[in-house]
């Protein structure tokens, strides 16, 4: 077992390396874009990469999911049921793109890109390419070949910054270098998985497994559409009511909440074999409920430094002059904080989900991640008129909320456990009295580098006060550490 177990470790953290690798070296872009590009080119390449994703859902349907399902139920018959799922998939993302391509004049002009019409090529090749590898990714994974798909996976990213910063530095093409990037570097991912794909397809397709896996993976569209939502449907509401400037600002800032993202994911790397291997110890929910507090304060942590020293970071000049945001797209960097608050409750929502798994309750899912779009859309648009892209940031948080609020419930309901309610309690407090006074003395325009240090030693003194974190653990822990050494 314990070798078991150390194979699960090992590839749960190459999988968690090269996604959060990829993640960060694609944010490594975001501060290049700001300065190469206008906010109004950042917001349609955001809108663009929006309608990418919500057509990345269609084209798979779940199909990834029941191939895993019946591959590893069927030893046997992996061979067909690989060739099953490649091949009908492989037909139907080509009758998707084909459907796009002549579709496309239509589709700019609609979205009032006319003069980008030659970018929808590159989406449609770029969801045509990602499409064709996901099976064969999912394979690597049946496989226990993790090192391959993280290597795979971070050349990728590898491929797609280098080509950004040449194209556009060298070239001196505009946003449609971030498609051809991206197009180029999909191609090459399809590419290396070529030998994963000749060894198992065989150009066949098994009508019984079919209709298996079609009744198993369609049902999976509404959550992941749902799910995207959640994600991704601020972007054209956000277009719609302000315009791409106002949107282009947005998501540059938005996307500095990947600090506390890389958190989250880390985590949740981390805690999904670690409850599944744990859920049978005698004490198991006792040692969940302190994981959660130990996440909260860990998080809290993160996010008081963060949201009161992200704009003096972001602001530090380099190479003559230069910030590592560029200054016109800084005037909505306090939504940050706000955004890093959306992601712990995505870290809360990730931890209630052990229940979940472990009594097989995942068909209330869907119906959370629905419930959280719905909330997402509606409050965007109430608050969006009237407090701009703060009604955005805000409308993510509500939707993580309620989603982290609906899961505790249905997980509780079948695998309850004690949580340190009073513990969590406090955190969620101190929080909400250091973001009080932090926004209330930026809108007042009393925030200096001075006070943002009084709050942060605010924050350690009603940590200590409230006695979330004790001077005797901290002593232990340390006469511990310094043992070991």
């Amino acid at each position: 077992m314990l070798e078991k177990i150390k194979e699960l470790t090992k590839d749960t953290a190459l999988y968690g390396i090269s996604t959060i690798a990829g993640r960060f070296l694609q944010f490594i872009l975001v501060p290049f874009y700001t300065h190469v590009f206008s906010p109004e080119e950042f917001g349609i390449q955001a809108y663009i990469y929006a309608f990418l994703a919500f057509a990345n859902v269609v084209y798979i349907y779940g199909m990834d999911a029941a191939f895993m399902k019946y591959a590893t139920a069927q030893e046997k018959d992996k061979k067909t049921v690989f060739s099953t799922s490649y091949v009908f998939t492989f037909i139907t993302t080509t009758f998707f793109s084909l459907v796009l391509f002549f579709s496309r004049n239509w589709l700019a002009a609609e979205a009032d890109y006319t003069q980008y019409s030659h970018i929808f090529l590159y989406v449609i090749g770029i969801l045509f390419l990602d499409s064709a590898a996901l099976i064969p990714f999912a394979n690597l994974r049946l496989e226990r070949k993790a090192a391959k798909f993280a290597t795979i996976r971070i050349l990728n990213i590898i491929i797609n910054v280098t080509l950004n910063l040449v194209l556009i530095l060298h070239y001196h093409y505009g946003i449609e270098a971030i498609f051809i990037s991206n197009f180029v570097a999909s191609a090459f991912s399809l590419l290396a998985l070529l030998p994963e794909i000749i060894k198992y397809i065989s150009f066949t397709i098994d009508k019984n497994y079919l209709i298996k896996m079609l009744k198993f993976g369609i049902p999976y569209l509404p959550g992941s559409i749902a799910a995207t939502m959640v994600q991704m449907i601020d972007v054209p509401i956000i277009r719609e009511l302000t315009g791409e400037a106002t949107l282009g600002i947005y998501r540059a800032n938005y996307k500095l909440g990947i600090f506390m993202l890389l958190f989250v994911s880390m985590f949740n790397y981390a805690w999904q074999p670690f409850f599944l291997t744990n859920a049978k110890e005698k004490n198991a929910k006792e040692i969940f409920a302190k994981v959660l507090s130990l996440f909260l304060i860990t998080a809290s942590f993160i996010w008081v430094i963060l949201s009161l020293f992200i704009e003096d970071l972001a602001s530090i000049q380099f190479m003559n002059g230069k910030s590592i945001i560029a200054g016109k797209f800084l005037v909505g960097i306090y939504i940050v904080p706000i955004v890093l608050l959306a992601y712990i409750f995505h870290g809360l929502y990730v931890n209630f989900t052990a229940g979940i798994y472990l009594e097989e309750k995942t068909k209330f899912m869907p119906m959370i991640t629905g419930l959280g779009a719905i909330i997402n859309i509606v409050s965007n648009y109430i608050l969006v008129p009237k407090i701009g892209i703060m009604g955005g940031a805000l409308s993510t948080l509500f939707s993580y909320m309620i989603m982290a609020g609906g899961i505790f419930i249905v997980s509780q309901k079948y695998y309850k456990v004690n949580y340190e309610y009073f513990t969590i309690g406090k955190v969620f407090l101190i929080v909400g009295i250091i973001i009080s006074l932090f926004y209330y003395l930026t809108f007042h325009n009393k925030i200096n580098l001075p006070i943002k240090f009084a709050l942060l030693a605010t924050y350690f003194v009603l940590i200590f006060l409230f006695r979330i974190v004790k001077t005797s653990e901290i002593k232990t822990t340390l006469n511990t550490l310094l043992k070991r050494k």
